[in-house]
């Protein structure tokens, strides 16, 4: 290749140091230098919608689009995505199937004065912005309040500290590619809280034919991740899973072994349903579609709008 390799992000604190991570992967694991690698920001949707759930402005999608977009349009080579904000169907004429090693997957709760979700007292207000944590922290406490949260890591603890919160749930990944970590109050177990499907992984998207820049992502592609992120990932296709879909899924891969488990809620959260299953690890795409089917079944599409 005789050009540069142009990586598009959002403009985030965070999607830039994940947009850097990449890049310095790419120099790190091929020949090209740093100057011939370039980020070029860009503003989403989902940047500019601040107040609203994603599901009432147009779903995960708002958070990709306008970077696919540039794909699309050959304005950029490669597309950097925090996967679990990823529509579940990849978009035609994209490819998605590089992925950096997995960042901790974990949830995390913020307070104000380091108090445990035990700790809280009753009507707290918790921000997400999530149907999946507001129904999963429900079954351990019913009551406390939720209330919409949205922005940046470091937006929301700003909300938390101007008294509008009484604790915030957010990905431990987040909190510590921004050294926030002095913040958190509890960090909880993927058992206790099944975090989302992909979690953690930092995606690589570029043009399905683009072959140069494809031999170029296969040389960063983490194995493991990528075997984690399509168990996980084929649940989500399998429910045709949306913003306000709350389902968990979280995958571990122990020897020649892949274990998943997976959660989804009904609408109203009101029913959940689980399933875990273990296998061998070649048969992990199998396995994430399986465990879908599972859970469609067992909620017989109650999950569904």
């Amino acid at each position: 290749m005789n050009r540069k390799i142009i990586i598009g992000s959002r403009g985030s604190k965070l999607a830039m140091l994940y947009a850097e991570k990449a890049k310095d992967k790419i120099v790190k694991s091929t020949d090209f230098s740093d100057e011939d690698v370039v980020i070029k920001k860009i503003t989403t949707k989902g940047d500019q919608f601040q107040d609203v759930r994603l599901s009432e402005v147009g779903g995960k999608g708002l958070f990709s689009s306008n970077i696919e977009k540039e794909l699309q349009d050959k304005n950029i080579d490669v597309a950097v995505h925090a996967l679990k904000d990823m529509p579940a169907f990849e978009t035609k004429g994209l490819k998605t199937d590089s992925f950096l090693e997995r960042n901790d997957p974990r949830e995390i709760l913020v307070t104000m004065n380091k108090q445990k979700l035990n700790e809280l007292k009753k009507n707290s207000i918790i921000g997400t912005s999530s149907f999946r944590r507001e129904y999963q922290i429900k079954k351990i406490r019913s009551d406390l309040e939720y209330k919409l949260i949205r922005g940046n890591v470091d937006t929301r603890i700003k909300k938390l500290k101007d008294g509008t919160y009484d604790a915030i749930i957010l990905s431990y990944a987040g909190i510590k590619f921004l050294n926030f970590e002095s913040e958190i109050s509890e960090i909880f177990s993927p058992e206790k809280i099944i975090p989302s499907a992909g979690q953690g992984i930092i995606a690589l998207q570029c043009r399905e034919y683009d072959e140069e820049i494809i031999s170029v992502l296969k040389k960063i592609n983490h194995d493991e991740t990528f075997k984690r992120a399509h168990i996980e990932r084929n649940i989500l296709k399998v429910l045709e899973g949306d913003c306000e879909t709350a389902v968990g899924a979280h995958s571990v891969i122990a020897g020649n072994k892949i274990t998943v488990e997976a959660e989804l809620f009904s609408l109203d959260g009101s029913k959940r349903y689980y399933e875990k299953k273990t296998g061998k690890l070649e048969d992990f795409s199998q396995i994430g579609r399986e465990v879908g089917q599972i859970l469609k079944t067992k909620s017989n599409n109650s999950y569904k709008r």
